[in-house]
């Protein structure tokens, strides 16, 4: 597949950060991600890259005509999420890169504090900053935890830092640690590729930590449709889909030793008790038929695949199980959604 490259005006012969935005459709997204990347209030030197994923809108005129000291990567067919973002960071020349959403913005400070941060740990880190609603700028998390099926719980705790990971619209990582962890997933196509990125780091003793200071603002659920509670719970079927079958795969491969196996009986008799409740509530059968049951039948269907991968990352384990489990909260996450937001629509 071809890829058009444009290096932009007057590149930076020694970036120290990278900021790497994947874009699909986001012309009326970009000039706010953009501009506040170039008001960051640091003197260290930074390089933007974009990747454009065949968009349909002016996005790339946009660029071109606004922002030329921005680096493009101009994709001929649309390749999804993972592969863009594996793309611009190999391209990347910074010290550090730092995967930002393109329906977000960052704090003026944003980079100073994590290159603070990144110097101040002394090792190969994954981070990220206090995320804030875009309308109403309350938190909406410190990273997240995990509940024991993978499911994502906020973290709102002031004091804590050490996450079990940290969403992907804002990502910081030294460069050569996202080459040593493989980039993101591309064979989970989107959705849970940041929860994988980060707990196979966490598998291997690389601290994953959100800050107390700055922030950046997002506008949830703008670029893929979604994850949204304004009042009820919103989603969609392709979301939901790709989000059962791959935190189902992500349980298989990083869950630490014989743990793994107890979790996914348990994981799989949850999605199809789920999945049948849904389907008589709504009195339709599209959820457990396009959701519940390709989620279910991964581990059999991949099976030998998977324990491929899931050997290859328990080989790298530095860490012992009680550590892994630290990030993880022995509650269900979705039976407190349900209590609190109902039935979710999904569309």
């Amino acid at each position: 597949m071809a890829v058009i490259f444009h290096p932009g005006l007057n590149p930076l012969a020694r970036p120290r950060v990278s900021v790497c935005i994947a874009n699909y459709d986001g012309e009326a997204l970009l000039p706010t991600c953009l501009d506040s990347v170039l008001a960051q209030q640091t003197h260290a030197a930074i390089e933007i890259l974009v990747h454009d994923d065949a968009s349909h809108d002016g996005s790339l005129a946009l660029l071109q005509a606004r922002y030329p000291q921005v680096h493009v990567l101009a994709s001929t067919e649309n390749v999804g999420f993972c592969v863009g973002n594996n793309r611009i960071v190999a391209r990347a020349r910074g010290d550090y890169v730092l995967l930002l959403n393109n329906d977000a913005a960052l704090a003026p400070d944003a980079i100073g504090r994590l290159l603070e941060m990144a110097e101040l740990t002394g090792r190969p880190a994954i981070l990220t900053l206090p995320q804030l609603d875009w309308e109403t700028n309350a938190l909406v998390d410190r990273g997240c935890l995990l509940d024991p099926f993978f499911n994502p719980i906020p973290n709102v705790d002031p004091t804590r830092d050490d996450v079990a990971y940290v969403i992907g619209a804002c990502l910081w990582c030294p460069r050569e640690a996202w080459h040593a962890l493989g980039g993101f997933p591309e064979w989970m196509e989107s959705i849970g590729e940041d929860l994988y990125l980060c707990n196979l780091a966490r598998l291997r003793g690389m601290p994953v930590r959100a800050l107390r200071e700055s922030h950046y603002r997002h506008r949830q659920g703008a670029t893929f449709g979604g994850n949204r509670a304004d009042g009820g719970l919103r989603t969609s079927i392709r979301r939901r889909r790709l989000s059962e079958r791959n935190k189902t795969r992500a349980l298989m491969v990083l869950a630490p030793g014989v743990s793994m196996w107890p979790l996914l009986a348990a994981h799989l008799a949850a999605l199809a008790c789920e999945g049948i409740a849904l389907s008589l509530l709504r009195r339709d059968a599209t959820l457990l038929r396009e959701v519940y049951l390709p989620a279910l039948a991964t581990p059999f269907r991949e099976c030998a695949v998977l324990r491929v991968r899931r050997r290859e990352a328990q080989e790298s384990r530095t860490v012992s199980t009680r550590k892994w489990f630290s990030a993880v909260r022995w509650q269900l996450r979705k039976l407190a959604m349900l209590r609190r937001y109902g039935v979710p629509t999904v569309t």
